[in-house]
């Protein structure tokens, strides 16, 4: 039973509930179908990833009326037909192009390249074994390619065959697994990329960062504070009364904000909400502090704002953070959920480090989902504004990351949630997090990478691991 503060009582999330929101990420069910439709009735009605993914799909096995692994006889075409099946059920939203090859030569890798050009990645499925280097061929391509092993058939050539390709700086990763599910999981580690190269995102109040799209095919706009505050003077006061009321009702408190300032907060949402319906962006960054404070934007704190479009299933960032940005943006078409953007607090006498932010969602697993209370504070440094203490959910498995596309690196730690804290001090939502591995190894590297990480709720370790491998990135574990 997963569980969160209510107060000085206990919010229970029932195994039914828990399972039932991680069904999809666990499985690596895209989720982004069913996302883009507000609690508030607002959909980026514009917004859609709809080109699909292009897969071949190869499927090779030796001559069955000869010996070999798995068996003299083995009904390849049977199996194929099945998997064929599999493939196209659970990953319905993937175009895949099945092809079967008998012949594991460099000619047959050559062959099955020349005709495509149009697809984005390639399955190699060693249903059996040709001990030929027509995989290692494919793998040369520049594209994703993911081997799966046929487990008992396919395991001698797609060991060996994989080895080598990852060596050789393939984008390749790799299923050895009894469960279809892992290899669903890695096909959306692909399809995530590939949704990637289809998004805008908008930084307002800051300079977009030219390397993010070499790197992700993501396009980055700038959008300036004049064009925001238009919005926002734009935006329909019955839709602002409507979303502070909202936000008023589901809250478990209201402790210092006046009304004033939480309709402020709606009408900051709506005008992030109306640029990014302009410009077709999935996610959104603010240099919010810098605007506010220096006058350049007008006085309305997008905290909620943020709040509501992750909950949607959009990412909302704070400090015109683009490798946040980024981070949340790929890991909301990887695990469903946009994650909570943070900065740190150590404590090592209790082996746990605190991410305390005044943004953070209330729907942790994603639009699909359960809620968790939260209170409306002001923000914490200022005392000013409308901003979020989120009561997130306890006894969970964290996941919490960077993505940098300069370093070539993704920063990765994994604990265990296990207070929401009370404290006055610092930024209102606090999460303490129970470190998995050596806390005080967790020190040594925010001086190279700063403040912020995000932190997603499940265990997302082998997602991360072959998202790095096919961008090319290392995984640098920091605790």
């Amino acid at each position: 039973m997963q569980k969160t503060e209510k107060n000085n009582k206990v919010f229970d999330f029932t195994r039914r509930e828990f399972l039932g929101s991680c069904a999809a990420c666990a499985a690596g069910v895209s989720t982004l179908s069913t996302f883009g439709s507000s609690a508030l009735g607002l959909s980026l009605s514009n917004i859609s990833n709809n080109e699909k993914l292009k897969v071949r799909l190869v499927f090779a096995h030796p001559d069955p009326t000869k010996p070999n692994w798995p068996n003299i006889g083995y009904d390849f075409a049977g199996q194929i037909r099945d998997l064929t099946k599999k493939f196209k059920t659970q990953c319905s939203d993937v175009d895949f192009f099945p092809i079967t090859v008998t012949s594991g030569s460099e000619e047959q890798g050559k062959k099955i390249l020349k005709k495509d050009s149009e697809v984005d990645a390639y399955i190699v499925y060693l249903v059996g074994c040709l001990w030929g280097d027509m995989s290692e061929i494919i793998a040369t391509s520049g594209k994703p390619t993911i081997y799966v092993d046929n487990l008992y058939a396919g395991s001698g050539e797609f060991l060996t065959s994989f080895a080598r390709a990852k060596r050789a700086g393939g984008k390749v990763i790799a299923v050895s697994s009894s469960q279809f599910s892992d290899v669903v999981q890695a096909v959306r580690c692909v399809d995530s990329l590939k949704k990637l190269q289809n998004s805008t995102i908008l930084v307002v109040g800051g300079n977009p960062d030219k390397k993010i799209k070499p790197v992700y095919g993501t396009q980055v706009r700038k959008v300036d504070f004049s064009e925001i505050n238009k919005a926002y003077k734009k935006a329909d006061p019955n839709k602002i009364e409507k979303c502070a009321d909202r936000w008023i009702k589901e809250a478990e408190k209201v402790i210092e904000p006046p009304r004033s300032e939480i309709e402020k907060a709606a009408g900051m949402y709506l005008a992030m909400f109306d640029i990014m319906q302009k410009y077709n962006a999935r996610a959104i960054t603010v240099n919010c502090l810098g605007g506010i404070y220096s006058g350049k934007m007008v006085d309305a704190y997008p905290c909620m704002g943020f709040m509501q479009l992750n909950n949607d299933g959009y990412v909302g960032a704070c400090e015109a953070d683009q490798r946040s940005t980024i981070t949340m943006l790929l890991m909301t078409y990887l695990a469903g959920q946009s994650g909570f953007i943070s900065d740190p607090v150590i404590d090592t006498a209790k082996n746990q480090i605190i991410y305390a932010h005044c943004v953070a969602p209330t729907k942790a697993y994603g639009p699909d989902g359960p809620s968790n209370p939260y209170h409306i504070r002001d923000h914490s440094e200022d005392r000013r504004g409308a901003s979020i203490r989120s009561l997130l959910p306890l006894g969970v498995m964290t996941t919490t990351l960077l993505f940098d596309h300069n370093k070539k690196q993704v920063i990765f730690h994994q604990g265990k949630s296990v207070e929401n804290v009370d404290e006055d001090k610092a930024c209102r939502t606090k999460l303490a997090v129970e470190v998995k591995g050596d806390v005080y190894k967790l020190l040594n590297y925010w001086d190279q990478w700063g403040w912020h990480r995000v932190t997603f709720f499940g265990d997302f370790k082998r997602q991360v691991y072959n998202v790095a491998s096919l961008l090319g990135f290392e995984v640098v574990e920091e605790a």
